[in-house]
């Protein structure tokens, strides 16, 4: 098997055939990419030092990769490594040929998956983040553009740039997108791992009625139904799917103080029901 260590004076630009582009974010683009010697297949994640700096982001990359580098999971995106010239950054990463998560999801009738699709995929997330967050590692943006789907199908947790490593604080920072934050977060209190869990409820929702649960037309409606928790059910949405969007989106403190994720038993149980259903 093909394997990269992440040293950053180990790979250079000359080591990789270049190809078609992938994505583009905020601080660069992503290309197919093929090491040389062993013809293997990589996403290259190209970043501008120039733009990094003139947002004063060179700490939350650094973290970003050095998370991402040390997360062994089927269900976590592989980085294989780094390497930087005068002016760029270039991550080494899993190719995830089936794209994004969203992607499908909008391209399906009424933007919404099958029961059996939607416990799938919410059953490998569930099982990453478990994962994660025993190596105490929060993601804080799991939304269906950060999903990505390898070759077979299978979810891939990606971009971790608003990820922490935190074994015994909690946060303050506001990140991540509005329509899968807690309450916790859009009030500006402190948040711990629990925020995941909140947005594994949200994205369940979205994957069986097609919208996210507290999306509306404005930042402050919105922002007021994450605080207050509304959110309903249409009436086709199973038993099953709404017993596991609830356990993640309950009330703050039931949320905060009973983890769906920690047993593992109950994820398997909700999986089971709405793969059935």
């Amino acid at each position: 098997m093909f394997r990269l260590i992440c040293y950053s004076n180990a790979w250079s630009l000359a080591d990789f055939e270049i190809g078609r582009p992938l994505g583009k974010g905020k601080f660069g683009n992503v290309y197919l990419a093929r090491e040389k010697k062993s013809k293997f297949i990589v996403a290259l994640k190209v970043i501008f030092k120039s733009q990094i700096m003139k947002a004063n982001c060179e700490n939350q990359l650094k973290r970003e990769v050095e998370i991402q580098a040390h997360l062994r999971h089927p269900h976590i995106l592989r980085l294989y490594g780094y390497f930087h010239d005068n002016k760029r950054v270039y991550i080494i990463l899993e190719y995830a040929p089936k794209g994004e998560v969203y992607k499908e999801l909008q391209s399906m009738p009424g933007k919404k998956f099958d029961n059996k699709k939607a416990a799938t995929y919410i059953y490998q997330l569930a099982d990453a983040l478990k994962y994660c967050h025993a190596k105490k590692v929060i993601h804080r943006d799991i939304k269906p553009e950060n999903l990505l789907l390898d070759a077979k199908g299978q979810l891939k947790i990606a971009d971790f740039g608003w990820a922490v490593h935190a074994p015994s604080s909690r946060r303050m920072t506001l990140c991540g997108t509005l329509d899968y934050l807690p309450p916790e977060m859009v009030q500006g209190q402190t948040h711990d791992e629990k925020v995941d869990l909140w947005s594994l409820g949200v994205l369940c929702y979205e994957f069986v009625v097609g919208t996210p649960a507290f999306e509306t037309a404005t930042w402050d409606a919105t922002y007021n139904k994450i605080s207050r928790a509304s959110y309903s059910f249409p009436h086709y949405v199973s038993q099953g799917a709404r017993d596991l969007v609830s356990k993640p989106v309950s009330d703050l403190e039931g949320h905060m103080t009973h983890s769906p994720l920690a047993s593992s038993a109950v994820v398997t149980q909700c999986h089971s029901g709405l793969a059935v259903q």
